[in-house]
Formats: structure tokens, C-alpha cells, sequence
């Protein structure tokens, strides 16, 4: 809905648009039958039952005019103009009882330990890949696996300082991980200011439920921060590296910046003198000691990787390597969000921690493999296909929407470079209600399908934020919750106590 918009609606009930709101056959996450809401959503529920459609008309295009006043955007450069939108956002939130996120908790927590294990590993003795379990063919054959790098290790033996975890719940209601985001993770920031147009537009709700806060992301990740300085300083100085204005994600690095009261830095306003990097400053030079980078490793040091590259730092990787500088996240990581080797990550699990996975993988075919490239070539209408190292909803086949000639397309593609594809079952996402605008005169709730990205900072221990990101696919019927693709979001309220 606009932030502009002056429509006038009929004074029917919130509770009128529930009773006609339609389950369907997926896992709904507010309603276990028709107009009967599971037990974490009643309290919302009965609250929403004394508005008007009209009044939860006004909220929705309070909170839209919020994100349009704060400048909460996101660029598509899928579109040919690169245009920035204001975030996409629904109003109903998604609710999740503190019985099923100790679990969420859990098999994250289990995850980044073995993901962080398997990095430590194949830049350093590479037991995995001695002892069979994960090919040598397959890490070595990853774009994210930085070959220079084995032999280093990063200051506290931590890779992984900033994860995104994707989960979606299938028809049952389980959680599965869909994927692994290692390197440059975003969608935080809108987490944190949505969390604050919510206590906005609904005070009553938030003094009324128990809802867990969000806030102290900043102050932990900065506390990560500090913690990884190389040299003992009473005040280690840390700063944020961004590409640039022109970034998707430029909203969150100046947000996040300034909530944890850090520079945010371009590559020319760092230089390194004697393989240490400093800060240029109107009072001269300073050593920077961590630097949180949203700069892709390719981009980081024109000495080391790409040449041309203009948003990195000549000479990095030398005070990276000689330990007089901390990078979050580590150089290198990459391989381990690789999509073809996120396949294995039940196999790291039992490796590194005898343990089995607490959240299972969505079941994957790689197409380097003969038989399963196979199988994916012969049901390509009915599978999701992946280039390993796409984001964003980008280099995707969605089999069951897609052409003949999109499939041909793929086979081509997939015959060309096994490598570069896996494949996997639609998964039947589940879906929550949404206000959304399919009518004249009003609105009503539609089910749209979701996944949860829970962000997770790895220091002296793990921690989550306490409920995530939670991307809504807000096309009737789509799969694809990415904002680059016609996504948006809601908030995400985690309950204290018991169910």
C-alpha cells in the first residue's frame, strides 16, 4: 500500500477478514483450523479483534511512511535501472513460542560450531577431505575456497564472526535449513527498525505480551568486535568497510555503523603503511585493528585479487596475514556456504562433533555427481534448481513455474558445468496471513509462504538474535521470499517463558 494513500474502506471487523481467511494446505503459522488461532497467537488475535479494517489500513500505511522517512531501502539490480525501494513490509507478525525457538537455538548453535570446525580444517591439516568425507574435487573446486589462505588462521581461531541461517518449515511444520550465509549476511538492520515501528504503531500489544527485545545486536556485535583485536589495546578501534553509496545493503552498513558508534569507511579512506592499516583522519593517521567488512573478498586488496578493484585496500591481505589486523567475517569463507558443499553439512556435524544434526538439511542433488545430475535432468520441471554461488533469488530455476525453454536453458547450463548446480525438491513452505491489497474497496488476509534468517555472532560464545529476519513471498502463490524478487518482510516476536 502506498504511504500516500487517502482510500477510504468499509468499517467492516478484523475479526470478518480471519473468519474468511483460507488455511489451504500448507502449514499455517497463525492458525492450527479455520478461525482458530494457535495457542502463542491468541493474544494477538483477540487484541486485532476490535479493529476496523480501516484503522489496520491506516497502521500498515503508518508503518510504510516510517521505512519511506528513515530511508529503509534496498536496490534490485536485477532491474535495468537499479532501483531503490522502500522495503516491503506486512503488518501481522510472525510469533514464535520459546519451546520451538530453544530448538531453532540449538541446531543453529550446532551448525556454525561444525561450519566454523570444517573452515578451521581445510585451511589448515584438511582431515575432512583426507579421510573421504567431503571430496577434495568438491572444496577445492568452490569459488569461495581461497587456496593462499591454507596454512593461516584467523585471531581467535574464529571464521565465522556474522551468519545468516535461512530455515523454512515444511507441510509438517519442521524446520529445515535451507541455507548458509557465511560472508557477508544481510537484513539485520531492517530486524532492528521494524522491531521499533512495531512498538510504534502497537504500544499496547508490546506492554501487554511478552515479547523478547532485539536491541542488543549492536552492543554484542561490537563486543565481538573488540574481542578479535590483535594487539592488546585498552580501546581497540574498529570500523565498518562498505562498498559505497551504490550498495544494496549501504542502508544497514551506515545504520549499523552508527548504532555501534563506529567509522564507516570506503577502501580509499584506509591505507596501509609498514602492513598495518590505518584511517585517514582530519588529525592524521590511525590504526584501525578490526574492520567489519561488507566487501566481497575478490573486491578487498587489488594486490591480491582483483586488480582493478577500487572499494578495497592495497596491502591488506599483508597486515591481514600478519596478524595486525582482524577481518569479520574471515577471508575464505565462501567455500563453506557453497551450495554444493552445504550438502554435507550433516557429514561435518558427525565429524567434528559426534553429533547428529539437530536441524536436517533440505534433501540436494549435486549435478557433479553422475547419477544425480541424471535424476535432475529428468525432472527438472519438478525440482528447484541452484547455481552454487548466487544469492538474491538470482541464477534460479523454479521447475513447476518455469518454461521449456527455461528448462532447456538449464539442462544446457547444467551439461556445460556440473559443478556450478544443485538441485532440490520444492519445498512446501509455510505460509502466514497477510494484509494484503487484492480488492477495490478492501483489504483481507491472504496466506503467503515465509522462511526465518536468524542472524547469529559468534565471540567468546554463540549468540542469535532473537527471532531474525523473517522474509514473506508476498506474490500470491510464489516460493521466492527474496526482496530482489518482489519479497518483503515482518516482523518476528519470540515470546518469553512457557507456551
Amino acid at each position: 500500500m502506498s504511504p500516500n494513500s487517502n482510500r477510504q474502506f468499509q468499517p467492516a471487523k478484523i475479526r470478518d477478514l480471519f473468519r474468511r481467511y483460507q488455511i489451504g494446505e500448507y502449514f499455517d503459522e497463525m492458525f492450527e483450523a479455520p478461525d482458530r488461532p494457535r495457542p502463542h497467537y491468541r493474544q494477538l488475535y483477540e487484541q486485532l479483534q476490535s479493529l476496523s479494517v480501516g484503522e489496520l489500513a491506516q497502521y500498515q500505511e503508518q508503518a510504510a511512511r516510517a521505512f519511506l522517512d528513515q530511508g529503509i531501502t534496498f536496490t534490485v539490480y536485477g532491474d535495468a535501472q537499479e532501483t531503490e525501494r522502500i522495503f516491503p513490509f506486512d503488518l501481522l507478525p510472525r510469533i514464535i513460542p520459546n519451546s520451538e525457538w530453544r530448538h531453532i537455538e540449538q541446531g543453529v548453535r550446532q551448525r556454525i560450531q561444525a561450519l566454523n570446525a570444517f573452515l578451521l580444517d581445510v585451511y589448515g591439516e584438511q582431515r575432512i577431505v583426507r579421510e573421504g568425507i567431503i571430496p577434495r574435487e568438491l572444496v577445492e573446486g568452490a569459488s569461495g575456497f581461497q587456496r593462499d589462505f591454507v596454512g593461516f588462521k584467523p585471531p581467535r581461531d574464529l571464521y565465522i564472526h556474522i551468519a545468516g541461517i535461512d530455515l523454512v518449515r515444511n507441510q509438517d511444520g519442521t524446520y529445515l535449513v535451507l541455507e548458509d550465509n557465511l560472508r557477508t549476511p544481510s537484513g539485520i538492520s531492517y530486524v532492528l527498525e521494524t522491531r521499533e515501528i512495531m512498538k510504534r504503531v502497537f504500544p499496547n500489544l508490546f506492554k501487554q505480551m511478552r515479547i523478547r527485545p532485539v536491541d542488543h545486536y549492536p552492543n554484542q556485535l561490537l563486543e565481538n568486535l573488540r574481542y578479535l583485536a590483535p594487539d592488546i589495546r585498552e580501546n581497540p578501534t574498529v570500523v565498518l568497510l562498505t562498498p559505497g553509496v551504490n550498495n544494496s545493503a549501504y542502508f544497514e552498513h551506515s545504520f549499523l555503523a552508527l548504532q555501534m558508534g563506529i567509522e564507516l569507511v570506503e577502501g580509499r579512506d584506509l591505507i596501509v603503511e609498514s602492513d598495518r592499516v590505518y584511517m585517514k583522519t582530519t588529525q592524521g593517521l590511525q590504526q584501525v585493528d578490526v574492520i567489519y567488512r561488507r566487501v566481497d573478498d575478490i573486491f578487498l586488496d587489488p594486490e591480491v585479487f582483483h586488480r582493478d578493484s577500487l572499494l578495497g585496500v592495497p596491502g591488506l591481505m599483508r597486515a591481514y596475514q600478519a596478524g595486525h589486523v582482524a577481518l569479520a567475517n574471515a577471508i575464505g569463507n565462501g567455500v563453506a556456504d557453497d551450495k554444493a558443499v552445504y550438502a554435507y553439512v550433516p557429514q561435518m556435524i558427525a565429524f567434528y562433533l559426534s553429533e547428529p544434526p539437530v536441524l536436517p538439511n533440505v534433501d540436494t542433488y549435486l549435478c557433479s555427481r553422475e547419477q544425480d545430475r541424471t535424476y535432475v535432468l529428468e525432472h527438472l520441471p519438478s525440482l528447484v534448481v541452484k547455481a552454487v554461488n548466487e544469492s538474491g533469488g538470482y541464477g534460479m530455476l523454479m521447475g513447476p513455474a518455469s518454461t521449456k525453454a527455461e528448462q532447456e536453458d538449464f539442462r544446457a547450463r547444467i551439461l556445460n558445468n556440473p559443478r556450478n548446480y544443485i538441485a532440490q525438491p520444492i519445498v512446501s513452505l509455510s505460509r502466514s496471513p497477510c494484509l494484503v491489497d487484492d480488492h477495490v474497496d478492501s483489504f483481507e488476509f491472504g496466506g503467503r509462504h515465509i522462511d526465518l534468517r536468524p542472524f547469529v555472532l559468534s565471540g567468546k560464545d554463540i549468540t542469535l538474535s532473537l527471532g531474525g529476519l523473517t522474509r514473506v513471498a508476498l506474490q500470491e502463490g510464489s516460493l521466492v521470499v527474496n526482496s530482489s524478487q518482489g519479497g518483503g518482510s515482518k516482523g518476528t516476536w519470540v515470546l518469553y517463558g512457557e507456551d
